[in-house]
């Protein structure tokens, strides 16, 4: 009978992967890639709680990802504006939906982005099924939602809410440039150092 080397990458996964979380955590770093979820919201939220108890320094959150879960990105966006510890709110690859919800939980000198990050901003989309009443809860929630994200981003980027509101009504891409000039965006950054300098 064989017996699996302790060196492949199944048996050496766990402790690598352990060894860059606790390495995230010493540097004081909360990442967000891919869709957001509720367990994916519970982990970060998590992180950041963590994170504060230990220390009111800045806490640097990358984040890529196409958005997801609404509530699970409101979650979020709560918990940061929650805590004590002021949070550096860094955009890269691309900040789309409830991601850019979450991103807009900062104040605009401690949102920055890479250079080729693209954000998407636009109205929450549902697709309830069931008996008409319930499709009409559904669509009573949607249109909430589309009025309290169109007055975040209005309250965040200085944007008159009848423009947002107009926006969000289809896709609205932005490169980085472009999210700047929006109010989404303070500046771009290259380097981890420029973090240092605000606004």
């Amino acid at each position: 009978m064989e017996h699996p080397d302790p060196e492949t990458p199944a048996a050496t996964a766990e402790p690598r992967n352990a060894f860059l979380e606790e390495k995230a955590f010493k540097s004081r770093t909360v990442l967000l890639f891919g869709a957001i979820s509720d367990t994916s919201a519970s982990d970060i939220a998590r992180r950041l709680i963590a994170l504060d108890a230990e220390s009111d320094a800045p806490i640097d959150m990358l984040v890529s990802s196409p958005g997801g879960h609404l509530e699970s990105g409101d979650a979020i966006h709560d918990i940061i504006r929650f805590i004590n510890a002021p949070v550096n709110m860094i955009g890269t690859g691309w900040v789309g939906s409830a991601a850019t919800h979450l991103y807009l939980s900062v104040p605009r000198e401690r949102r920055v982005c890479t250079p080729n990050t693209r954000f998407l901003i636009h109205q929450p989309s549902g697709g309830a099924g069931g008996p008409a009443s319930d499709i009409a809860i559904h669509a009573q929630e949607i249109i909430k939602a589309r009025e309290r994200i169109a007055r975040t981003i209005s309250r965040e980027t200085g944007k008159p809410l009848e423009e947002v509101q107009e926006d969000i009504e289809r896709d609205r891409w932005l490169s980085a440039e472009e999210a700047i000039t929006y109010g989404l965006v303070s500046r771009i950054i290259q380097h981890k150092s420029e973090l240092k300098r605000k606004g």
